[in-house]
């Protein structure tokens, strides 16, 4: 991935603004010295063998097969690509052609937390003779292209020396922003500064207007930035107040920015792709994934061109065929000015009063594996923004705003308090080079307001971003016109429960400048040093003024708390936070200091008290550790019967011998229950407590038959369903070192049964190593009687089948090809009647397009579902109820044609599900995009699950 030669440090002689676009990476720069911001421009492939050099790098990568081009074909300035990719404005040719091989969207991918945005997953939906790579891959080498082009311009400023700007969304999280620094890292990009594209926007205005601010801004109280791009929405609100120095230039303050929205010109596109294939698709009613993207494409161009001021009344949509056919079976649309105007304008950009809000569906949009907002409209979405930041946005309105036009920006408001609608507006993106969504915002703004809203220009929206880095370098040197405003979150240490609210420490206030260290000298923690440990964040970007050390309920009906991916790692005494450090359990009093670094991420150190030069820095992880991260759960307090329960536990699996009978080992569990009430009561906090119980007691557990197989009952039972809730990746990663150990009473089938449940019970928190090694150690014994691929491992079990079957079915992080292998070798043997129908909830766990608790690449490809379905469908369903659930779960819909079945074969099992009176829940899932409900989640899990856990998905 290293795109530059390495260099010798230098002085700086530049100052390079770069921003990763989610459709074009743009990249501007000055001379040390200079006001000069000039656009980098990129050499790149716009066709084969054939280099220009473009001021924007579109931020696409395709994949090209074997043979497909040659080497002579792929030359750029600096050498042949290393990787059999095509990066810029030729993968758009080529992805137009085949674009199941062209990734896009990279940059949505880094903020979509429901996936492992570490791992190989895009192309989206590509077959496995694509090469797949990470989203922080994807973006590392959209900067790995430019850092090699700005070598190679200039040889003797290598652009890791420079003083670079690096922009992100303003609503990026702590977990995207952290990305984007391991991809620029990634790129041999190691010193860097991050700045938010909103601001970023408004600097390259400020810096055009450098010389006569104090008029332009004269009177302007309150700056709206809307910046639209590819894939995001980013709100920012500047205030603007005079300077007490006479002549001096406007103080201006970031006062609010929004939550991270998944709405831009990629919606827009395919909103209208949506339109054109109804009348492209014909008989095969909807396209492929692959030839959607393709046709999103052609939206894209058909767009902006009805959205032009000159535009004509209608434009031609091409689709081109597949394969031999890629002339002959191209298709046709018309699209006309008037459809782009209600579908793009009137959709998105809705002329609503200022008390709507955006609606909440049932299941947001899916696409392209994507998560979208529900509600496309743009402007209920500036409009709940605007009610967000309300009172300092009134605060910084209330000097110069006439009164008339207070109460008029709340005409339409009957239920809600006016909006502090501000009096001038910046718009960016690429969105807004059309001018009927430039005047429409803005047009909606005024209606609020009573007033026409001051409309600052930005001629060249595309470049901006990039130009405005470069100004906020200058800017920090003290050449150009700086925004303070600090940190734009308040942030939260989650406490603990109290009633029905989750409290939290202030460890950050919002406004907090960068590198101005908050220290909480009036909170002590209690840091276990050599054990787990895990922290959990909250922020908000609410207006409300929190002060550091101040103890707050953020819970979610508190506020708007968004949860940060958490902070877990094992801390040895030594100062050092490790995965895998071994020292001995103790704690040690701390206090914490947390900080916004230069750079533009959040920093956290634990100090100890006792000995301050002792340190523990504290990140984030990044992976897609547990589904409930984005989830606002709160802990419960202790069981009052937890002490009873524990000592029960020991009395059975303690370190000294006890006269315990086998009667009452085997009594264990219904005393358990006397203590703490029926099993399924227990909540995920309790059953965690106990399972660390057992852990401790786990070399005990081969006294007897009874003791081995109770305690692989219980262990599994509580660690199920293996993440869900703070370190359970650590529990998992203990509890699979008894795997090696295997069993002791091997003769005892019961014991088998229980073995092979406790790793069903705890599958979501192994890794596709431990489950590879689970499978091929069952896989023996699940192959149909006569096949002999697979042979009998060492030790292996000689009873439990219809167990290994429910674990082989758990196992979400096998590759797709060993899944299709289990299904199959199900589907043969369920043609003998005499097979237990359990195994048909194992076809629908395993064929499933919505997994429990994987990622959701990793699913059975359509055409093997469809083919699975076939089959249940030939069934009775009423006689094989179980198999009716199957079919539910492989016909799912999730809105992401690249893994939904057919519209035919959906509805072919909705029509089944109606004969046989199903749950008007099945049939939902199968018809519209829905969560799965309580007793459905079970299902899918195979057993009920832990009170007190939610799954997000």
């Amino acid at each position: 991935m290293s795109a530059a030669r390495k260099k010798k440090p230098v002085q700086a002689r530049f100052r390079v603004g770069i921003d990763l676009g989610t459709s074009n990476t743009v990249v501007a720069y000055a001379a040390s010295g200079s006001n000069d911001i000039r656009i980098f421009e990129v050499d790149q492939l716009i066709a084969a063998g054939e280099v220009a050099a473009q001021p924007l790098l579109p931020s696409l990568r395709y994949h090209f097969a074997p043979g497909e081009l040659k080497s002579e074909d792929l030359q750029l300035p600096w050498g042949e690509m290393e990787a059999p990719a095509v990066i810029g404005r030729f993968a758009r040719t080529l992805g137009a052609q085949a674009p199941g091989r062209l990734v896009s969207s990279a940059k949505s991918w880094l903020s979509h937390a429901a996936v492992d945005r570490l791992a190989p997953i895009l192309p989206w939906g590509a077959g496995d003779d694509i090469e797949k790579i990470s989203p922080v891959v994807v973006s590392a080498s959209y900067l790995a292209h430019v850092h090699a082009a700005w070598n190679e311009r200039f040889p003797d400023a290598p652009l890791d020396a420079q003083d670079v700007v690096l922009t992100v969304p303003a609503s990026f999280d702590e977990g995207a922003r952290a990305l984007t620094l391991e991809a620029a890292k990634m790129a041999g990009l190691e010193t860097l500064r991050l700045l938010e594209e909103p601001q970023a926007a408004f600097y390259d205005w400020l810096f055009h207007h450098r010389e006569t601010l104090s008029d332009e801004l004269a009177d302007t109280r309150l700056v709206l930035i809307c910046d639209v791009g590819g894939g995001t929405t980013d709100l920012t609100l500047i205030q603007v107040e005079a300077n007490a120095n006479a002549g001096g230039e406007p103080l201006l303050t970031r006062i609010g920015v929004g939550n991270h929205l998944m709405l831009g010109g990629d919606n827009m596109d395919l909103a209208l792709a949506h339109l054109v294939e109804k009348r492209l698709a014909g008989d095969d009613g909807r396209l492929s994934a692959a030839r959607l993207s393709q046709l999103v494409e052609r939206c894209r161009a058909a767009k902006e061109q009805l959205l032009d001021e000159h535009a004509p009344a209608s434009t031609s949509i091409t689709l081109l065929g597949a394969g031999s056919k890629l002339i002959g079976g191209a298709r046709s649309a018309e699209v006309t000015r008037e459809e782009i105007e209600r579908i793009i304008v009137e959709g998105f950009f809705p002329l609503v009063s200022g008390n709507e809000r955006p609606g909440r569906a049932r299941g947001g949009l899916v696409e392209f594996g994507l998560p979208y907002a529900s509600d496309p409209a743009i402007t209920r979405h500036v409009a709940a923004f605007l009610a967000q930041h309300a009172t300092q946005a009134r605060e910084a309105l209330s000097k110069d705003e006439p009164a008339d036009a207070a109460q008029e920006s709340g005409a339409d408001a009957r239920d809600a308090p006016p909006l502090a609608v501000p009096d001038t507006l910046l718009l960016n993106g690429g969105v807004f080079r059309a001018g009927p969504l430039a005047r429409r915002i803005a047009d909606t703004l005024g209606n609020w307001r009573g007033a026409p809203v001051h409309v600052l220009a930005n001629d060249h929206p595309d470049v901006a971003v990039a130009r405005g880095a470069v100004a906020y370098a200058l800017a920090r040197a003290g050449h150009a016109p700086k925004i303070g405003g600090g940190s734009a979150r308040s942030y939260f240490l989650l406490l603990d429960e109290e009633g029905d609210a989750t409290r939290g420490v202030c460890v950050l206030p919002r406004g907090t400048e960068e590198g101005q260290p908050i220290h909480l000298a009036d909170r002590t923690f209690a840091l276990r040093l050599g054990s787990p440990v895990r922290f959990h964040l909250v922020s908000s970007v609410a207006d409300t003024a929190y002060k550091a050390g101040e103890i707050a309920d953020v819970s979610a009906s508190a506020g708007d708390f968004v949860r940060l991916p958490p902070i877990a790692t094992i801390v040895d005494a030594r100062g050092e936070a490790r995965a895998g450090a071994s020292v001995g359990p103790r704690e040690t009093p701390v206090q914490l200091t947390t900080s916004l670094t230069e750079v533009g991420t959040l920093e956290m150190h634990c100090i100890a008290i006792d000995d301050p030069a002792k340190r523990w820095l504290l990140e984030f992880q990044l992976r897609r550790d547990e589904p409930n991260a984005d989830a606002m759960q709160t802990q419960p307090q202790t069981h009052p019967a937890l002490p009873k329960a524990i000592e029960l536990i020991d009395r059975t699996f303690g370190t000294r011998a006890k006269d315990v009978s086998p009667k009452e080992v085997k009594r264990l569990r219904a005393h358990l229950e006397e203590a703490l009430g029926p099993r399924d009561t227990w909540d995920i906090a309790l059953l965690r407590e106990l399972f660390g119980a057992l852990w401790d007691r786990a070399k005990k557990r081969r006294r007897t038959a009874d003791h081995e197989r109770l305690w692989l009952n219980l262990a599994g039972y509580c660690m199920r369903p293996g993440f869900g809730h703070p370190l359970d990746e650590w529990r998992v990663e203990q509890l699979w070192t008894l795997f090696d150990q295997g069993i002791q009473y091997v003769n005892e089938n019961q014991v088998w049964s229980e073995w092979w449940t406790l790793w069903r019970r705890a599958a979501g928190g192994l890794d596709e190593a431990a489950q590879l090694r689970l499978l091929d150690d069952m896989a023996f014994f699940l192959q149909p009687p006569g096949a002999s691929r697979y042979r009998r491992a060492a030790g292996a079990a000689r009873a439990g089948y219809e167990d290994m079957v429910r674990l082989a079915a758990s196992l979400e992080r096998v590759p797709v090809e060993r899944k299709i292998e289990a299904g199959e070798w199900l589907l043969t043997r369920l043609k003998k009647p005499s097979e237990n129908l359990q195994s048909w909830w194992a076809v629908g766990r395993i064929g499933a397009r919505q997994p429990f608790y994987g990622s959701a690449h990793g699913v059975v490809p359509p055409g093997i579902a469809e083919a699975w379905l076939k089959t249940i469908l030939a069934l009775d369903w009423k006689k094989v109820e179980p198999a009716a659930f199957a079919a539910v779960q492989i016909a799912r819909m999730t809105g992401d044609r690249s893994r939904d079945v057919s519209d035919e074969v959906r509805a072919a099992v909705i029509e089944r599900l109606e004969t046989m009176g199903a749950a008007q829940s099945w049939i939902a899932m199968v018809r519209e995009t829905v969560a799965l409900d309580r007793a459905d989640e079970g299902r899918v899990f195979g057993e009920t699950l832990p009170a007190g856990l939610k799954l997000i998905g």
